[in-house]
């Protein structure tokens, strides 16, 4: 974790009734997490909707806007887009600039993944939680939201399935909670009030087109007759109010085209038509004329596979994506300035809407992406699809970005997959697969990580084979995730039957082998098979010797990695042998005090103590904390937990003062950086309170373990272990 200072912000002086604060500092009143969207152009306050959703939306209150039921049949989701998301944002913006916010969180919820990992994003700024398992710090956010007086606002945008607020509803006498969705049943009634969003009303929808035709006076002629024409629909006026403005026709003009492909199309249909479907087909042929090598077409249809809710618009300029247009006859577009233009040109003709700022995110509706997909022929679906993937892939960083950028590459990922099933498995798994699982895995996002893998995994084995190279990897990394999640017997059994796959292949590569011998390792000692595992780990810490030499970077892992199976084993001599050993590698490869260096040091004297050799385990505790101290700093959470050893063993050497005071200082330091009711806190109190007992300082013992109780309560997940803990060490004190 960073030490970068944080400052108190203009919405409060600190953290000092919030749940906690990021390592280093305090947190900087008032907290945004996520990306709450832009206001189109032209954007509309919607004076005769907005208020009654603003009255509504008052602390402690639970809103959806939902579509009103379309009122024509078959006009289907053409009525869906009715500006839910941009009066959401209206309203958010507007509570948050009048300064009644002091946490804003947006998420757009389209996965189960896209909710835990934006709550997650919010526990990290508001409580500077520690990498790890994302449940639960977003518990412990949740029991924050209940509790706290500071106000906040949760909108949970697009929401599509209400499984994916289990376990993570957050409710709070100072919270607003508003969600967006297209279904109106999504929360039950006894638990939100549905507000229908329909159709502007005349005035609202006059007032929109006035504000996007601004250049030319000209072009309002007729307007009135073509708002009510459009039947005021948001879409339908966004689609044409662009086509009106990037062209030289008036509103009276545009009006008799729309009427006469209006009566043609309901020639062919048994269905009234609703305006958008209609304004759609002008958009698509405005498109096409200002596009004439049908870039912009081809643009659309890589932005169809894509999540609507915000598209990087590099991806769009990539290699991939020029090459995709080059192949497809858009030879003038094959260079990154072309294919921007051809972007350009579909928000010219309302196909989709460009945000300002230097990320020119790329929006587009729903139902335009379904129409479009529903149109393409399968040889250019595969192709767009190809593209798409791998200009994904381009502007996907090595480094796991920030989490909105990393969940926003997700959702598109996500998205292709949904819209390109198996195409994407031509040949092998296509790495975007892949990429998108890792970067579940480096969010921490356990559940979801390893119910992708399960997935994926599934699909390889259905579509290339339990043997294929590809379904191995994806069954090595669905290992990985049933290891991070506790569920060390599915990882034992996976991982041999990826090291019995890579030992079946054509041409074994040792390293992996070795690598994955290591994990089994891992996964057998987390089963309890410790006897196995040092076999295993043994035979791994040989490969990689005779591989890279007996102070390569894997080697010396994988001799840790024996190490702590051999103590695990209860073969404390064989451990504290082979950290030595890696301590003096380290020592001498990578040098004293680097990170690695230090780890080891701790890992010995653990194997010290564990084996009652205290003067040995104190000598080596007290150099790692001096390293850390120095390299990292006093207030790094390593350092703290460093010390925190440290007293561990002046406790078993039974110099108690001294250990009273390590405790004390760590607790203390604890509070500062990490907050007061961390995990972390909270189980340095516990010791604390431990070592005042074992002093014969009972009352002190009692107020600590107290107090710790009572905010374990209020933070942590009912049944937390470390609440559990916390209470039955306070009834022992006090039973004795």
């Amino acid at each position: 974790m960073g030490s970068q200072m944080v400052t108190a912000g203009p919405g409060g002086a600190g953290i000092a009734d919030g749940p906690g604060r990021p390592a280093g500092g305090r947190v900087a009143w008032p907290v945004r997490a996520g990306v709450v969207p832009p206001l189109a152009d032209g954007f509309s306050g919607r004076p005769e909707t907005e208020p009654g959703v603003r009255a509504a939306l008052v602390p402690g209150a639970v809103v959806v806007l939902a579509p009103q039921q379309p009122g024509t049949e078959g006009a289907g989701d053409w009525l869906g887009p009715c500006g839910k998301t941009q009066l959401a944002a209206f309203l958010a913006e507007s509570l948050w600039r009048s300064g009644k916010l002091d946490l804003l969180i947006w998420i757009t919820a389209s996965s189960r993944a896209a909710v835990l990992g934006g709550f997650a994003e919010a526990a990290a700024a508001t409580m500077g939680t520690e990498p790890g398992d994302a449940e639960p710090a977003v518990a412990r956010l949740a029991g924050w939201l209940a509790e706290t007086s500071r106000p906040w606002m949760v909108v949970l945008d697009d929401l599509s399935d209400a499984a994916y607020l289990d376990g993570l509803w957050p409710a709070g006498p100072a919270g607003r909670l508003l969600i967006t969705s297209r279904n109106p049943g999504i929360i039950g009634t006894d638990r939100a009030l549905v507000l229908p969003v329909g159709v502007f009303s005349p005035r609202e929808a006059l007032s929109y087109l006035m504000g996007r035709l601004t250049v030319d006076p000209d072009q309002r002629i007729g307007a009135i007759d073509l708002v009510d024409d459009l039947g005021c629909e948001p879409l339908a006026l966004a689609q044409a109010s662009a086509v009106i403005a990037g062209s030289a026709l008036s509103c009276r003009e545009y009006r008799d085209y729309f009427t006469r492909r209006r009566d043609r199309l309901a020639q062919t249909t048994y269905s009234k038509l609703s305006a958008a479907q209609v304004t759609w087909t002008l958009s698509v042929e405005q498109a096409e004329r200002l596009s004439p090598d049908g870039a912009a077409k081809l643009q659309l249809a890589l932005g169809s596979l894509l999540d609507g809710h915000g598209i990087p618009g590099a991806l769009f300029t990539t290699s991939a994506a020029c090459g995709y247009l080059a192949g497809g006859s858009a030879g003038r577009a094959a260079e990154p300035k072309g294919a921007w233009s051809a972007i350009l040109v579909l928000d010219q003709a309302g196909l989709l809407t460009i945000d300002t700022g230097p990320a020119r995110t790329v929006r587009i509706s729903a139902v335009v992406q379904a129409t479009v997909r529903a149109a393409l022929p399968r040889e250019v679906l595969h192709q767009a699809a190809r593209a798409a993937a791998d200009a994904l892939l381009e502007i996907w960083p090595g480094e796991e970005p920030v989490p909105s950028v990393a969940a926003g590459l997700r959702a598109s990922a996500a998205s292709l997959q949904r819209a390109a099933g198996e195409l994407l498995w031509a040949g092998g798994c296509h790495p975007l697969l892949l990429r998108a699982g890792r970067s579940l895995d480096a969010a921490y996002l356990t559940g979801p990580a390893m119910a992708y893998w399960q997935e994926l995994a599934q699909a390889g084995e259905r579509l290339l084979g339990p043997g294929h190279p590809d379904t191995i990897t994806i069954h090595d990394h669905l290992a990985r995730s049933y290891l991070a999640a506790g569920q060390a017997a599915n990882a034992v059994s996976l991982f041999q039957r990826v090291l019995a796959g890579l030992g079946r292949s054509r041409q074994p590569d040792p390293a992996a082998i070795a690598a994955t011998q290591v994990n089994l390792g891992r996964a057998l000692v987390a089963a309890g098979q410790t006897g196995d595992a040092v076999t295993i780990l043994g035979q791994a810490m040989a490969a990689f010797e005779h591989l890279n030499g007996p102070d390569g970077m894997e080697t010396l892992r994988a001799r840790d990695e024996l190490a702590a199976a051999c103590q695990a084993a209860g073969q404390g001599d064989d451990a504290i042998r082979l950290y030595r050993r890696t301590l003096a590698d380290r020592e001498r490869t990578e040098g004293a005090q680097h990170p690695d260096t230090v780890l080891t040091r701790q890992r010995l004297a653990d194997a010290y103590l564990a084996e009652g050799r205290i003067k040995d385990a104190l000598s080596q505790y007290k150099r790692a904390l001096a390293d850390m101290e120095r390299v990292l700093g006093a207030d790094h959470v390593d350092t703290i937990t460093a010390r925190r050893h440290l007293a561990g063993a002046y406790h078993a050497a039974g110099r108690m003062s001294a250990a009273l005071q390590c405790y004390e200082q760590a607790c203390a330091d604890s509070e500062r950086v990490l907050g007061p009711d961390h995990p972390e806190t909270l189980a340095r109190r516990i010791d604390l309170a431990h070592t005042y007992y074992a002093v014969g300082r009972l009352t002190d013992a009692r107020s600590v373990l107290t107090d710790t109780v009572a905010r374990c309560e209020r933070v942590l997940p009912p049944g937390d272990p470390l609440t559990l803990k916390a209470t039955e060490s306070l009834a022992n004190i006090a039973g004795g």
